[in-house]
């Protein structure tokens, strides 16, 4: 393999990896602050339990996240260093506002909360669990932004090779990035929905025929886990209605592919799914169940406009940005060779019907879960834990797909030309990559992946662990609020 394959399999596996640990830590912590201000509100023993079952789990997942999240930052410099050079000057600011925010921020209130309890005041206490999970968004919306400004960059112009920021707030309230962060949040808050359900299903399921005084918690748990994964499905079709739209002018070649669009079509039709092999880009032995017009809906908002296929866009785009690649020895083998302008149709089509089908999938267990759990009940049959154990997995990975879709749909570009930016703002991602050999790669590849494994195996026997203890496993030595919870001991069993 050449080392551009390479370099993108790590940063890829290294990526999709910390990405599971993101979209939960952002709705986990929220949803731990919103239970914590029903319990002051209320003062209901209900809420304080919920906030210290969940509350232990968010901060093995925020652990894990810090932990694979700085790996990220470092591989800009192991082996991207060429884009390092080319976006340094817009890229580091929202980068290090967000490193501000998630070490300063987050971390400060977040240690208070963890060795706070009965030792702050408690809507100090609590004002402490807002914040570390306002921040965790605020430092989602940086690294947004810097993401967003590849996909789409502006507040820039093109000085000595290299692009030059000219507004931070171009940046940070580019168009692209205001119409991923909400989707982004919402796409969190389902998975943290899911997370919810699933647990609090099987706890539910496995005392059925016990006395639990803890049920109440679980029965809650289910109840606010099922409405937020609703809600939040609501918001991820309305925002990424949105997304959809500015892709069509922003990367009509992304939105062409995970249609497995060929040619251009007015109006253009829907593939709700494709039957046959999507990888060429001809399309000619595909054959797809289409909605009529409806694409056209989704790109322009009417039903009658021109969407245009993969075949008149690859002309577009070698009348732009050229034909051939460099005859640069750095590429290796691609260099001087013909770009191929068309991303991994499979990939994109793919990814992006896995993104909208397992939401919605997991968004409709929520609420069968809510409906079956009604009234006391707790359906007897071992497929009910199964179905709400399997539905905390849909999520993460429609989250997942859908960002293997947003990053893969971009290629070849690294950073992707806007229509009606500054020209010369735009890099392949070939001639990102660092001058390194391809067994320094690998070295780099292995190493990172078996440590990450470990990583993986770590956390899932410590959720495991937290989540079969229940309620007891978390109260210090069985405390409940306003008890003799204050020795360090105590703080410490909590904490780790």
């Amino acid at each position: 393999m050449e080392v551009l394959d390479l370099a993108r399999w790590q940063f890829g596996i290294t990526t999709v990896y910390h990405f599971l640990m993101v979209p939960l830590t952002i709705g986990l912590s929220v949803l731990v602050a919103g239970m914590q201000t029903a319990w002051v509100r209320t003062g209901d023993v209900r809420y304080y339990r919920m906030t210290r079952f969940w509350g232990k789990l968010l901060l093995v997942n925020f652990a894990m996240g810090v932990v694979t999240g700085i790996v990220q930052e470092f591989q800009f410099g192991m082996n991207w260093s060429e884009y390092s050079r080319f976006v340094g000057d817009v890229f580091g600011a929202p980068l290090a506002m967000e490193g501000l925010v998630a070490f300063f921020v987050e971390s400060t209130f977040l240690g208070l909360w963890i060795f706070g309890w009965d030792r702050l005041p408690k809507r100090v206490h609590l004002a402490c669990a807002w914040a570390f999970s306002l921040a965790t968004v605020a430092s989602a919306y940086f690294i947004l932004a810097a993401n967003s400004w590849m996909q789409h960059p502006v507040g820039a112009e093109f000085v000595d090779g290299r692009p030059t920021m000219t507004s931070i707030w171009a940046v940070l309230t580019n168009s692209t990035a205001l119409a991923a962060i909400p989707h982004t949040v919402a796409g969190s808050f389902a998975v943290a929905a899911a997370f919810l359900v699933g647990i609090a299903a099987w706890h539910l399921w496995r005392k059925r025929h016990t006395e639990d005084e803890h049920r109440p918690v679980w029965r809650s748990s289910v109840k606010l886990g099922a409405w937020v994964g609703a809600v939040s499905f609501a918001v991820l079709l309305v925002t990424g209605d949105i997304q959809g739209k500015l892709m069509f002018e922003q990367q009509p070649m992304k939105m062409a592919a995970a249609e497995a669009l060929c040619h251009t079509e007015q109006p253009g039709s829907f593939s709700i799914i494709a039957v046959g092999d999507v990888a060429d880009a001809d399309c000619e032995s595909v054959k797809t169940f289409n909605v009529p017009a409806l694409l056209s809906f989704l790109a322009h908002g009417d039903f009658e406009t021109e969407v245009k296929g993969v075949d008149d866009l690859v002309v577009e785009y070698q009348e732009r940005y050229g034909t051939h690649y460099p005859d640069d020895p750095a590429l290796g083998e691609l260099a001087g060779k013909p770009i191929d302008y068309v991303p991994s149709l499979p990939v994109t089509y793919w990814g992006f019907r896995i993104m909208i089908g397992f939401g919605a999938l997991g968004a409709a267990i929520g609420m069968v879960t809510l409906w079956l759990t009604r009234r006391g009940r707790i359906p007897d049959s071992k497929w009910f834990p199964r179905m709400a154990l399997a539905g905390i997995a849909l999520p993460f990975i429609a989250n997942s797909a859908g960002w293997i879709f947003t990053e893969m749909g971009r290629q070849p570009f690294v950073v992707v030309p806007n229509p009606s930016g500054v020209d010369g703002v735009w890099m392949f991602t070939a001639t990102a990559v660092s001058d390194l050999t391809a067994g320094e790669v690998w070295t780099s590849l292995i190493a990172l992946t078996l440590v990450y494994a470990v990583l993986a195996a770590v956390e899932v026997f410590l959720i495991a662990r937290y989540v079969r203890g229940g309620v007891e496993g978390v109260l210090p030595d069985g405390a409940e609020p306003g008890g003799d919870d204050d020795s360090d001991d105590d703080a410490l069993a909590f904490a780790y």
